[in-house]
């Protein structure tokens, strides 16, 4: 009896060995993270942090070009769907490719809210909300820490 209520406890909170894990193509070792990644760039990435609104490198850059994955460089948003949505992080309405993103529920800090991450190596990027512009009406907001930025030649 113990052993089912074990594996029912296990199966409801995504414990252990019955909750499905994400397979990612790029994976590393956390040594190999943290030596490709500067730190700020490991915690937001790495262990889904935050960077302070209106201190990363991209939240006003207005160049056109392409934003990728810090950790893999997937190709995640175009500068044509950037927009200023007044929050000091930069924001898009659309991906460039809707799978090269990873959509996942977040119940942290007592909210519920969107996690992005991207789909290639599970790097954490921001959030999007409803709250964007036409017309999609999303607003991928994303840390300029999980992102590169490729200026169109």
């Amino acid at each position: 009896m113990k052993q089912i209520v074990l594996a029912v406890f296990l199966l409801i909170t995504g414990s252990g060995t019955f909750a499905q894990t994400k397979k990612y193509t790029v994976i590393k070792t956390d040594a190999e993270w943290r030596k490709l990644l500067t730190a700020e760039q490991y915690r937001v990435t790495r262990k889904k942090g935050t960077e302070a609104a209106y201190s990363g490198i991209y939240w006003d850059n207005h160049k056109a070009g392409i934003y990728k994955c810090v950790c893999c460089n997937q190709e995640l948003f175009s500068s044509a769907t950037k927009f200023e949505s007044g929050t000091g992080w930069p924001s898009f309405w659309k991906p460039i490719v809707k799978t090269n993103l990873e959509e996942i529920t977040d119940n942290s800090f007592g909210m519920e809210r969107t996690e992005v991450n991207c789909s290639r190596c599970g790097a954490h990027l921001g959030h999007v909300f409803d709250d964007g512009p036409k017309p999609t009406g999303l607003r991928y907001c994303m840390n300029s820490a999980s992102l590169s930025f490729t200026p169109k030649q």
